[in-house]
């Protein structure tokens, strides 16, 4: 991807989300970051001057269509950058629907419908949508259930999404971090009792330089799946 492109991107508040933004906010691309309500849009425009911001709750997927039209939209979506997340571990045994609901709803029913949502920008740029889903996509651990059926179910998602949208020009790649060092992270650590040492963990900033890469990639190919594993 050359020159100025527009990036729609969930998650930008923290973690690999602000990497990728600060990134592509330091080469002068246009962004338009999203928010669950006004007051993070606020601070997200604050930390990143220029960028626009779209407001809408990931947790209430009905809504967001709703909550857009009532927004300044872009015309065409060079990337649209799936970065946001929840996690809640627990046993199978002890999992309430609520729970279940929420991880589901963030991190794949939201998703799909951004997707749905902003389709028409994406085929009329030829653009890329790219999600960022987990090792826990792949493989799924004891206490790991929920979070890991949504991101099994937002690798069905993307995988569907690259057959359908293929002669659309469309680009679509999922990546899976191994665990990040991340406010996410820090949570995960505290309900397995286990202490956080972040060096332990891969940096955002690397993981961005893997998104980075599959965004600017010549457009005779295309990063399917690409998994990104902690080195240390």
């Amino acid at each position: 991807m050359t020159g100025t492109a527009t990036h729609v991107i969930t998650g930008a508040g923290s973690g690999i989300g602000a990497a990728v933004a600060r990134r592509l906010h330091a080469r002068g691309d246009e962004l338009f970051l999203h928010a669950r309500d006004a007051g993070r849009a606020k601070e997200l425009a604050a930390e990143f001057p220029g960028a626009r911001t779209l407001v809408g709750d990931l947790a209430d997927p009905d809504k967001l269509s709703w909550a857009f039209s009532h927004q300044s939209l872009p015309g065409r979506i060079d990337s649209l950058l799936h970065i946001a997340g929840v996690v809640d571990l627990g046993a199978v045994g002890d999992l309430t629907p609520k729970t279940w609901r929420h991880q589901l709803n963030v991190n794949l029913i939201a998703p799909a419908e951004l997707t749905r949502h902003f389709l028409p920008q994406l085929r009329l740029a030829q653009g890329h949508v790219l999600f960022v889903n987990s090792g826990s996509g792949l493989n799924a651990g004891p206490e790991w259930s929920a979070y890991a059926a949504s991101k099994h179910g937002l690798k069905a998602l993307a995988d569907s999404l690259r057959h359908e949208e293929h002669g659309n020009g469309v680009r679509v790649t999922s990546v899976y971090p191994g665990r990040t060092a991340s406010a996410m992270q820090a949570k995960v650590h505290q309900q397995e009792g286990k202490e956080y040492d972040p060096s332990r963990w891969i940096d955002p900033e690397s993981v961005a330089t893997t998104i980075l890469m599959a965004l600017d990639l010549p457009r005779d190919a295309e990063v399917n799946d690409l998994t990104v594993r902690p080195g240390r």
